[in-house]
């Protein structure tokens, strides 16, 4: 196993450093021309979206998607003729002048893999289908009975081996949270480590017939199962001896700000850790449009050097005082509504707007009821406004906290529902203070924690930063406040200057949701150029802390990116569901363009929506189908009279 020796400082951990960062140096696998993991940059890929029987119109898009980006191109190859007609398709490209390596997605159908690994680069089989049973059955297995299922689906496995030895094809063991066999849910569960075992049984299989030509995904919609899969699965692979490349990607992200962010608090967690080698952007749109997203998230890895951070002590990974396999939210004593029990906060910086017209507090979340004269809290409002030194010249809704620099705080002659923002010098001075909260900003690269002792009960931390790699520098703050016994809330502020809105969005989502995914953060506060627009500062802060499942403001769109077996247009359908049901907060809505994709990935949604036949659309309850071939015009109705139906409609105010 090669490069392994370079990996033995984890010693079963997940990552190289928590306080720098250090990319988990891989084996080299060749796909095509293009090889991945080692020393290479990571690669950008994506999957077609047309009819694999469409030789034209399958080429066609490929070149699109080539030309955005991706270095990879995954085909969908449902059934043997699917998987032979990818030679014409290979032939077509080769004759247009294009040589990107093609991978062959495989579900169900081990003759389509044997076949399609004899004519492309590489090929997508997925654990929990591939010779093994997905029913939703709980079987109870004897050691005797679990280690003879295995034997034959080895049975089953090691022909596709040997034909992808022989021709050189690289293999995707690609597990997906959804889709776990009856077998390994039967002995773990639903869980991460369910999701590594399903992987690491075949790549054993794979190493006991000498092949090591893998790479290794642990694919989820939910973030937290995703990077705690990821997570999981390098620490076994360590401990066995193993590196090989992994490939990154939420499945079923959505589409819009929605898709982005939650891809890019999953992907970019990972990649803050120095995992990854390639990237899949999954999203219902066009395939085209996801590589220069998987593209933005990369690149600001490969453009970084090891960044150090002096100023603290090496962290050893061994010694952690949380779990980064199991989410837990950091123990936190309550200061107002701020820590505790409750969900975290969302503060926006108003002191440049135009503090004599309130109609900005519509940016800010705010509906504006004109028979009252008044602006009311909404689902997505933010909770503090930060004016710095600037006075308004109207009164805020009474509960919008309003937080002023301490100077000016002081000459407030009303200061009712407003707080003032010290520094750790200022604070320790005081003479007066707010009787109920008070925030404190502490820069994370430097910090005092016995002056942080010393703080009372009224005190809310303001963790700063501007770092490239600021993530790390606050997560090491959060590891400093936890091994002192330092229950102080914390909101967590990112400043970002000379950045575009596409980049604000997907870099916050990945330093700021990257900490609210290990459970740190009672409160976030992106701090971003007046040329972006308030209302995406506002909706990108819900966005993480809804991709990160730790505030739901929204309704979740649990919806696959098309490919091939697709049998309606998912991006119409999404948008009808999304126009009729965005108000219900909580819900999630599971919307799989065919039964692949259907109760297995959206296993985490409360409804399902699933393409089942032309024209025909199955209904779920959970994993529950509650009506079958249900004709797709009166479909949505029908999903509708469901969620009626268990008492979680509303209408729309």
């Amino acid at each position: 196993m090669e490069n392994v020796s370079a990996q033995q400082e984890l010693a079963g951990g997940y990552c190289n450093s928590l306080n720098q960062y250090s990319r988990f140096l891989t084996r080299e696998v060749h796909i095509g021309d293009i090889p991945m993991g080692g020393l290479n940059p990571i690669r950008i890929q994506s999957m077609t979206t047309t009819d694999t029987m469409n030789t034209i119109g399958t080429v066609e898009q490929t070149i699109r998607m080539v030309e955005s980006g991706c270095e990879y191109v995954r085909i969908t190859a449902p059934s043997m003729k699917e998987a032979e007609n990818l030679a014409q398709i290979k032939k077509e490209l080769r004759l247009r002048g294009y040589n990107v390596p093609l991978v062959a997605d495989i579900h169900f159908t081990p003759n389509a893999a044997e076949a399609a690994a004899r004519i492309v680069e590489k090929v997508r089989i997925n654990p929990g289908n591939y010779a093994d049973k997905k029913r939703f059955e709980n079987i109870e297995y004897t050691d005797i009975a679990y280690l003879a299922e295995l034997e034959r689906i080895y049975k089953k496995f090691t022909p596709l081996v040997k034909i992808c030895k022989e021709y050189g094809t690289a293999m995707r063991i690609g597990t997906n949270h959804g889709s776990l066999s009856d077998r390994i849910m039967s002995q773990y569960g639903d869980t991460p480590r369910g999701m590594v075992e399903s992987a690491m049984e075949f790549i054993r299989m794979c190493e006991s017939l000498n092949y090591y030509n893998l790479v290794i995904s642990m694919k989820a919609s939910n973030t937290q199962v995703m990077v705690q899969a990821y997570r999981l699965l390098v620490e076994t692979m360590v401990k066995e001896g193993m590196n090989y490349p992994l490939h990154l990607g939420v499945t079923e992200a959505g589409d819009g700000e929605d898709g982005r962010i939650k891809s890019a608090v999953g992907i970019g967690t990972l990649l803050e850790d120095g995992l990854g080698d390639t990237i899949r952007v999954s999203l219902t749109e066009d395939p085209e449009f996801e590589a220069p997203v998987a593209k933005a998230l990369a690149d600001r890895y490969t453009k970084r050097s090891l960044l150090s951070l002096p100023s603290n002590e090496h962290i050893n990974i061994q010694d952690l005082p949380y779990q980064p396999y199991a989410y837990s939210r950091r123990l936190t004593l309550p200061v107002q509504h701020i820590g505790g029990h409750h969900h975290p906060v969302v503060m926006l910086d108003v002191s440049s707007k135009n503090l004599k017209d309130p109609y900005f507090l519509t940016e800010a979340g705010y509906k504006y009821d004109a028979l009252l004269d008044k602006y009311n809290m909404a689902d997505q409002a933010c909770d503090l406004v930060y004016l710095g030194d600037a006075l308004p010249s109207f009164s805020f809704p009474g509960n919008l906290r309003q937080v002023y620099n301490y100077g000016t705080w002081l000459g407030l002659k009303d200061k009712s529902n407003c707080s003032p923002l010290f520094n750790l010098t200022e604070i320790g001075r005081a003479e007066l203070k707010d009787p109920v909260l008070n925030l404190v900003s502490v820069n994370a690269g430097n910090f005092d924690l016995a002056a942080l002792s010393a703080l009372d009960a009224t005190a809310v931390l303001v963790l700063e930063t501007s770092a490239e790699h600021g993530m790390a520098e606050q997560r090491a703050f959060f590891i400093a406040l936890q091994k002192n016994n330092l229950q102080l809330p914390v909101i967590i502020k990112r400043t970002y200057t000379d950045i575009s809105a596409d980049d604000l969005m997907l870099y916050s989502a990945t330093d700021l949701g990257a900490l609210f995914t290990d459970g740190f953060g009672d409160g976030i506060w992106i701090d971003a150029p007046q040329s972006i627009e308030l209302p995406l500062i506002n909706a990108t802060s819900f966005g993480i802390l809804q991709a990160t499942r730790t505030r739901i403001s929204k309704t979740e769109y649990i919806s696959c990116p098309s490919c091939g077996r697709t049998l309606f247009d998912l991006q119409e359908t999404t948008q009808s569901i999304r126009s009729r049901t965005d108000h219900l907060k909580g819900i999630k809505i599971g919307i799989m363009g065919c039964i692949v994709n259907g109760p297995g990935e959206m296993a985490d949604a409360d409804y399902g929506y699933v393409g089942t036949g032309p024209g025909k659309i199955t209904l779920y309850r959970g994993k529950e189908v509650v009506k079958k071939n249900v004709n797709s015009l009166s479909a949505l109705d029908e999903l509708i009279e469901l969620i009626k139906e268990d008492g979680n409609w509303t209408e729309v105010k």
